[in-house]
């Protein structure tokens, strides 16, 4: 990473990258340490990142059954309304190996009340454990139960988005993609697509701009996630795993969240471009000073901040019907 005199990252941003580290530090790797411990550390040094923001009007969790098991859903509900809501579709990221709905909760709750959309987060199997394409199975059928029955929940089943981070933008993108195949691509009306990885190759620039020790993703790190990930080496080469290599003719209008300090950057530019030339429409952000993960520092933060209000703003177009009235909870709540 640049030197001091020299550094790149948004002051704000910096505080955050900084308070992650010390939280790391605080639980030395000898070297043995087993997945399990990684995760429920990451929980505790994450945690002061999901408190606060936006109170809901009511939050549930259900237990959707799919091919591979039941799978837990977190429904957020921003606003007291009968009728059938808009929804966003959320997963969270973590290299497919470690978070979970908890360390993305107060994402979800800042999009949901600002987009004004119900945001149902689905807390799919991770890896190693779960090779792919499991947890994309598990999100596929979540989807599809979202589509058939999803109006006993509330759903509008014709005003469905889907949206991650990360991995969850990732498996966002491959679910997307599943759904097209089988001829279902008009089950969704949008995709939501931050800072994700589409594909397991990173550039040389990538790597030595950002990639190196010190940054909040390295190469490195991300090598491991995709091993983890990937049953064999040779998955990668699977356009549902990575959706880079797919033809993405008639997928869903995008929104991709890039953040200039980030390996996989060069990624959401590269994704963009393939939407776009697939005659997908799409549109990048990309958000100077800001790094992977960058959204969960909203609290203290002003260019998350504005990257969620951003991605919410374009979610409410995209999911909006004539007639909505609802009472919204204040954000700022």
């Amino acid at each position: 990473m640049s030197s001091p005199g020299n550094d790149p990252l948004d002051p704000q941003i910096r505080e955050f990258v900084a308070a992650l580290a010390a939280g790391w530090a605080r639980f030395p790797d000898d070297g043995a340490r087993q997945i399990a411990e990684t995760r429920r550390i990451a929980e505790v040094v994450r945690t002061p990142w999901r408190l606060g923001g936006p109170v809901m009007a009511s939050t549930a969790e259900i237990n959707v059954a799919t091919r591979r098991g039941g799978v837990r859903v977190r429904i957020h509900r921003p606003m007291v309304d009968p009728a059938p809501q808009p929804t966003l579709i959320y997963l969270h990221g973590g290299g497919w190996t470690i978070f979970s709905l908890d360390t993305h909760d107060r994402i979800m709750r800042e999009l949901a009340a600002r987009a004004g959309v119900v945001v149902c987060g689905v807390d799919y199997a991770l890896s190693p454990e779960a090779k792919f394409p499991h947890a994309l199975e598990q999100v596929v059928d979540v989807a599809r139960w979202l589509h058939a029955d999803g109006a006993h929940a509330g759903i509008d089943a014709a005003r469905i988005a889907i949206g991650g981070d990360s991995a969850g933008a990732n498996l966002a993108a491959a679910t997307s993609l599943t759904l097209r195949d089988a001829g279902q691509a008009h089950w969704l009306r949008a995709m939501l697509l931050a800072y994700g990885c589409f594909t397991n190759e990173l550039s040389d620039q990538a790597v030595r701009g950002f990639g190196a020790p010190g940054n909040l993703l390295t190469s490195t790190e991300m090598d491991g996630f995709w091993d983890n990930y990937l049953a064999r080496p040779e998955d990668a080469l699977i356009p549902y795993a990575a959706p880079l290599r797919a033809h993405l003719h008639g997928l869903p209008p995008a929104f991709l969240i890039g953040a200039q300090c980030d390996v996989l950057c060069e990624q959401s530019h590269a994704f963009c471009a393939r939407l776009e030339a697939a005659g997908v429409e799409a549109e990048l952000h990309e958000y100077a000073g800001a790094t992977h993960s960058f959204l969960e520092a909203v609290s203290i933060a002003a260019v998350a901040d504005k990257a969620i209000g951003d991605a919410a703003a374009w979610l409410r177009k995209r999911l909006a019907r004539d007639g909505l009235n609802a009472t919204m909870i204040d954000p700022a709540a």
